[in-house]
């Protein structure tokens, strides 16, 4: 599998992965696709060991589970240390997320979250001394995360294969 060479298969593997991973089971997607359980498995593998398939990640909401305060931190870093600083603010705790922008100043950003205004200020310092350059913090109410529609053709979506 060459990067970025997917086929209707792998998309659509990937498009029910993203809608319940957890209780989405090979045999599920083989009914939906018309395949059999053992070819979605062969091909589940073969994304996992390509690196397309990362992981399969929880999705948490926090204040339920006792950290009310859910922060977004918009650093700047300089470019040649942006990975590298970005990869080590992944290991402070109560660090949730780490995306690295690749255009303009504010070029880091890191979701947080903290039972209170000290945990979230710990975080920012730690960050500090790790050479990131706070620039904006913005306290965030909520995040949903939803599928990419587009693994699935307009036909699909329409013929509600998507659902």
């Amino acid at each position: 599998m060459k990067k970025g060479e997917l086929d209707s298969v792998d998309k659509g593997i990937l498009y029910y992965l993203q809608q319940d991973a957890r209780s989405t089971s090979s045999t599920d997607i083989a009914e939906k696709l018309g395949l059999s359980s053992s070819t979605v498995r062969t091909r589940l593998n073969k994304l996992e060991e390509s690196g397309i398939i990362r992981g399969y990640h929880i999705d948490i909401d926090y204040e339920l589970a006792g950290y009310p305060l859910y922060t977004k931190i918009i650093c700047s870093a300089p470019v040649p240390d942006r990975d590298d600083l970005a990869n080590r603010a992944r290991d402070i705790n109560g660090v949730t997320a780490v995306r690295e922008i690749m255009t303009g100043k504010r070029n880091v950003y890191i979701n947080a979250i903290g039972r209170s205004h000290d945990d979230l200020n710990r975080v920012a310092g730690e960050l500090d001394e790790l050479g990131l350059d706070i620039v904006d913090e913005q306290i965030i109410r909520d995040e949903y995360v939803c599928p990419y529609h587009g693994f699935l053709s307009e036909e699909e979506l329409a013929d509600g294969d998507g659902e």
